[in-house]
């Protein structure tokens, strides 16, 4: 498994842990983006889908690929933070990249990392859900044994959609149900199952409050979970009232893999459905 590292957000100041995903070269060995220690975490103000992609190159073949931006978002304040990545240095005579000093995830050739245990971001020790219990928050019990989730790289609103489904579906929620068609990227989709109503924001816009309160009036309806994934993050006043509704939030980045942004989402993804 990659290392975890401290990324300290621009915006409250508040260190959290990040892990660094593992990609999968075209050659099989397990490609790892290097990141730069000695540059300053940005906030993500904007996505563009054209400016989410770093380049990295293998160290066991030389090949450059894309993948997505690795990012964050800050555990207290929501802010979504911008890791910063080492751009590829000069190849080598065996045709690998040459490595350094300030390389993150176990070096920059990523031979001694594997995929990941679980969501980034996930923080032990977390409380149960709030006073939204009552909206089919299930009792808290113990921790969940469960294989790691397998995440899918998102670079449209249906992948979003896919990733969520896929992480509900790692939870424990069967028969998860999506709408069919193509998802609208300036629409949050709605996605349903026996115990959680969940909605997936794949905007470049952070959740606002109506957002999650609405969701939080669909579960109180369906007597089921409510749970919230959005890509951009949440504003405070939304992940405020979460908070006292117990609504799980997840940020998604484009790894795909959703990280708990709240109490509750610890909570959620410590005791499954």
């Amino acid at each position: 498994m990659a290392e975890a590292v401290p990324v300290r957000c621009p915006a409250c100041q508040r260190e959290n842990s990040y892990t660094s995903p593992v990609f999968p070269c075209a050659c099989g060995s397990p490609v790892v983006p290097p990141l730069d220690r000695e540059a300053a975490p940005l906030p993500l103000t904007h996505r563009t889908w054209q400016d989410s992609w770093v380049t990295v190159r293998c160290g066991a073949c030389g090949r450059e690929s894309e993948w997505p931006h690795p990012e964050v978002g800050c555990g207290a304040c929501g802010t979504v933070v911008l890791v910063p990545v080492r751009p590829p240095g000069p190849a080598t005579a065996d045709g690998g990249a040459e490595t350094g000093p300030g390389a993150g995830g176990g070096g920059s050739d990523g031979r001694e990392a594997a995929a990941a245990d679980g969501p980034d971001g996930t923080r032990p020790g977390a409380g149960g859900p709030g006073p939204g219990s009552g909206s089919g928050q299930a009792a808290a019990r113990g921790p969940v044994s469960r294989p790691p989730f397998r995440p899918v790289t998102i670079r449209t609103a249906r992948d979003a959609v896919a990733a969520a489904v896929l992480y509900l579906r790692w939870l424990g929620f069967r028969d998860v149900r999506q709408p069919d068609g193509v998802p609208i990227p300036s629409a949050a989709v709605d996605l349903r199952a026996p115990g959680v109503v969940a909605q997936v924001d794949p905007t470049t816009a952070p959740a606002g409050l109506r957002a999650v309160e609405c969701v939080w009036l669909n579960g109180l309806t369906a007597s089921a979970t409510s749970v919230y994934f959005a890509l951009a993050g949440y504003t405070e006043e939304a992940r405020s009232r979460a908070d006292d509704l117990g609504i799980p939030l997840f940020v998604m980045d484009l790894t795909g893999m959703p990280q708990p942004a709240n109490d509750p989402a610890d909570a959620l993804v410590g005791r499954g459905a």
